[in-house]
């Protein structure tokens, strides 16, 4: 499949003049909405369905991000809409302490797609509260309190999960939890560390890492917690092997292993869960986005043994919404599609063509210099002249990296650029599991335009 290059997408007309209505939101936006990262896009959202979303002056503008890549169904999918007007009418919200049938249900069901002895479950709300529990856990079980995660990891808001989040979001605030330790992202476009043919000696890298690691440690290691795919971090990939490794370096050190698949889980990278590929199996797994197809769903997965540990120990993770079974019902459904539609499957497949259509662009436009990632979550990074150096950080991708997401809206598809700084040139692509190819072909054409049109308007050319 090929993406033909030139190809014009829409005829545009000049933007309309704002309407007193939504000059009046806007203002209501300025004085009323706290800025939480990021800037907001510049439409006005109305509603959502399948692979689109619909603005207030009628445009329909491909999701290419699954909202927050989380409805990975798509927006409004008929059953998951069912599940919600069935489970409101029937139990949505219980006292903490009360279980109903849709959370057991969902957490046998989520521990037979799972390797054992992955079987304990805990349902929660999002990713951060998920990596939250799993690190007050591990710090519970193993007596210590020093947590190691990638340099350019994001794991959450929380107190815990931000401490072991380097990316973005550091400065400011004050002290983290003590006993935080960052190693080197293995990125392969970026290599520190290098084998005599250039590519990235990631071995080597791990090595490095934690001889850093132990050297500051005192002695109270409690876990590591890293995604098989670094999204917010770049799509950076782990290279095959490396969460074994990785594995091995924890067990030496009495460190549990906390895989976070807040992105990756439930079939987005075309096996059930990303750790799959390296033949291991996580001390503590954490799901949460993909699972509740856009609604706030997230859950804790480890072993008997892990839990019972920490019980006695006394664990502690009451939250206002754990258990909940209105979202409970919602997994349940997301788990009954992902199986009856052999998503992992379709979504192997569907990655196969995005990719060749990614790289299809990345053959024709210099600007892309690396397309990465697997399944239906992969990017593309930019490269501009100030990129010449190698250096990760270049001011002009980021204004490249802007100009096209701003064309991609104009000619009606919703991208996401890594709202980073320094990482503006590295683009998100997730569509729904379940879009279809017409959809697809029609995302990599738009963003084939826009790339050429931006970098047109931008004179950048190559290094």
């Amino acid at each position: 499949m090929a993406v033909r290059q030139g190809t014009h997408i829409r005829r545009e007309t000049p933007a309309p003049t704002r309407s007193a209505d939504e000059s009046a939101f806007w203002s209501d936006v300025d004085r009323h909405v706290i800025r939480y990262g990021g800037s907001f896009s510049p439409e006005i959202i109305e509603s959502a369905s399948g692979s689109y979303v619909y603005t207030a002056d009628g445009r329909a503008l491909l999701d290419f991000t699954s909202g927050q890549m989380s409805a990975i169904l798509g927006h409004s999918h008929p059953e998951i809409v069912a599940t919600v007007t069935r489970q409101m009418a029937t139990a949505d919200h219980l006292f903490s302490g009360m279980l109903s049938r849709p959370v057991v249900d969902l957490s046998r069901r989520l521990a037979q797609t799972l390797p054992e002895p992955l079987e304990k479950v805990i349902l929660l709300t999002t990713g951060g509260e998920s990596n939250e529990a799993a690190l007050r856990m591990a710090k519970l079980v193993t007596g210590g309190h020093e947590v190691v995660s990638f340099s350019r990891s994001w794991h959450g808001m929380t107190q815990g999960a931000v401490a072991a989040t380097y990316s973005s979001g550091r400065r400011g605030y004050g002290p983290v939890a003590p006993g935080n330790f960052a190693l080197p992202t293995p990125d392969a476009f970026h290599p520190t560390f290098t084998h005599p043919d250039g590519s990235l000696d990631w071995q080597r890298q791990l090595d490095m890492g934690f001889d850093m690691v132990d050297a500051q440690s005192t002695g109270a290691l409690a876990a590591a917690i890293v995604e098989p795919i670094l999204s917010s971090g770049g799509i950076i990939d782990l290279p095959q092997g490396y969460l074994a490794a990785l594995k091995r370096k924890c067990e030496e050190r009495g460190m549990l292993l906390i895989v976070d698949e807040a992105q990756t889980g439930l079939c987005r990278t075309g096996d059930w869960y990303a750790f799959e590929r390296d033949g291991i199996v996580p001390d503590i797994l954490t799901l949460s986005k993909t699972l509740g197809a856009g609604l706030p769903l997230a859950a804790m997965i480890t072993s008997p043994e892990i839990e019972r540990a920490a019980h006695e120990r006394g664990f502690l993770f009451f939250t206002t919404h754990v258990s909940d079974p209105l979202v409970a019902a919602v997994g349940n459904t997301v788990l009954d599609i992902l199986e009856r539609d052999s998503m992992a499957e379709q979504v192997a497949r569907s990655g196969d063509r995005l990719r060749t259509g990614l790289t299809d662009i990345a053959s024709r436009h210099a600007v892309v210099g690396d397309v990465r990632g697997r399944g239906l979550l992969q990017g593309i990074e930019l490269v501009t002249p100030e990129d010449a150096g190698g250096s990760a950080v270049a001011t002009g991708r980021d204004a490249l990296g802007a100009a096209i997401t701003e064309r991609c809206l104009e000619l009606g598809l919703h991208m996401n650029v890594v709202q980073l700084p320094g990482m503006g040139g590295i683009f998100r692509i997730a569509p729904p599991l379940n879009a279809s190819d017409a959809e697809l072909d029609l995302g990599l054409a738009i963003l084939d335009q826009a790339i050429g049109d931006a970098a047109a308007n931008t004179g950048d050319r190559p290094a």
